[in-house]
């Protein structure tokens, strides 16, 4: 979100709070939107309990004294609060260049409410704009989960770090980036996907996300919501 500003971001973070009311389990994503909202969060002192998709978003929470939970310390979460690397006009998602997934989409799909924050340089007319979704897969099966990708027509790379070392998630696994064309069939790509044998889950949210909240650049804020069938 680098084209929309530092505080762009911040109001993004803030303006999410209006989806918040005291009590609430509340899933907390992973990037710079998610952390502006934890920090907004954390700064209103509204008194909720999280439930985190990675360390950095637990730690962050922990530090402004947010009550962090466990999947199995709760029932339900009410919203999950994240961000997005693209959205596309039926509020599909790309997730996953943060390396964080895998605990995104659980998080997500554990929740009864959605809310992604992205600023409007996220969104895409078709999904696979930015050139790639990103796959998790077990490190062992990582070879095999390449050639498999490579039979369904796409380029698959192993995300390395800055030292160039095998970037790991939290979960220990390889990330896998996939180089697509835009315009696949999202739902059909996440299914062949999760069929190859060691791969963990995608970066594909195809149907998951009910409402998207868009900074623009001149710093307004549009709300836009998936249309239920």
């Amino acid at each position: 979100m680098a084209e929309s500003g530092e505080a762009a971001v911040e109001a993004l973070g803030a303006f999410a709070l209006k989806y918040v009311r005291a009590g609430q389990v509340l899933g907390l994503g992973t990037g710079r939107a998610a952390t502006a909202f934890i920090r907004a969060l954390g700064a209103s002192g509204m008194k909720v309990r999280g439930v985190p998709t990675s360390n950095v978003s637990e730690a962050l929470a922990r530090e402004l004294g947010i009550e962090i939970a466990g999947l199995g310390d709760v029932k339900r979460i009410d919203i999950t609060f994240d961000g997005a690397d693209e959205v596309d006009p039926r509020l599909n998602l790309i997730k996953g260049y943060g390396g964080a997934l895998i605990r995104e989409k659980v998080v997500a799909c554990a929740s009864r409410r959605q809310v992604i924050l992205v600023g409007a340089e996220k969104l895409v007319r078709r999904l696979g704009a930015r050139g790639r979704v990103p796959v998790e897969v077990v490190p062992f099966a990582a070879p095999f989960c390449a050639r498999q990708m490579r039979s369904l027509g796409l380029k698959p790379a192993i995300r390395t770090s800055a030292d160039g070392s095998e970037f790991r998630s939290d979960n220990g696994n390889l990330i896998i980036d996939c180089v697509v064309r835009p315009g696949f069939g999202p739902a059909r790509m996440d299914r062949a996907l999760l069929a190859i044998p060691g791969v963990v889950g995608t970066g594909i949210f195809a149907g998951i996300a009910d409402t998207v909240v868009v900074v623009e650049p001149d710093g307004r804020m549009r709300v836009l919501r998936r249309r239920r069938r």
